[in-house]
């Protein structure tokens, strides 16, 4: 019998003992985005780009409203501008960062779509690469995410303006 080896990921605890906010994650993030362990890599006047804590790739971020609203129906001209042009000014620079040969964008409207949080509406824009899916997601259900989350944020905010 082969002796299977572990896989240590002792920054996993983190997500099981970390205090769970009352309200919404989303708008607790626009209300300090530059917070020392905020994950907003850039932030205008309505919307903001947030590297996604428990990214499938390196780079995974959303493009998310200041404000607490769930549907697309509900932005208004300016927002819909705003987040459009936040959402290719972020892509951009994981070009330049990252060079991905692809991009999986997408917004899960509602639980039974998959939206972890429902309520406050964002776009997934998670870059990809050829052979990306690797024996750890295949055999162990596991992400392997080279980079440390903070230094993608400081690398993005940089390439961002912040």
């Amino acid at each position: 019998m082969k002796v299977k080896k572990p896989l240590w990921a002792p920054w996993r605890s983190q997500y099981f003992t970390a205090k769970k906010s009352k309200g919404c994650v989303f708008c607790d993030e626009a209300k300090n985005p530059d917070a020392p362990d905020s994950l907003v890599v850039a932030h205008t006047p309505l919307m903001m780009a947030v590297l996604n804590l428990y990214p499938y790739t390196t780079g995974h971020l959303m493009i998310i409203p200041k404000r607490h609203i769930a549907l697309p129906d509900e932005m208004r001209e300016d927002e819909l501008k705003e987040f459009w042009a936040l959402f290719v000014r972020a892509k951009n620079a994981l070009v330049e960062l990252y060079s991905p040969e692809g991009f999986n964008t997408g917004i899960n409207l509602g639980e039974a779509a998959g939206a972890g949080i429902a309520a406050h509406l964002h776009l997934h824009v998670v870059p990809r690469w050829r052979g990306d899916v690797n024996f750890m997601a295949v055999l162990a259900d596991v992400r392997v995410i080279p980079d440390h989350l903070h230094k993608m944020r400081d690398d993005l905010k940089a390439k961002l303006g912040g």
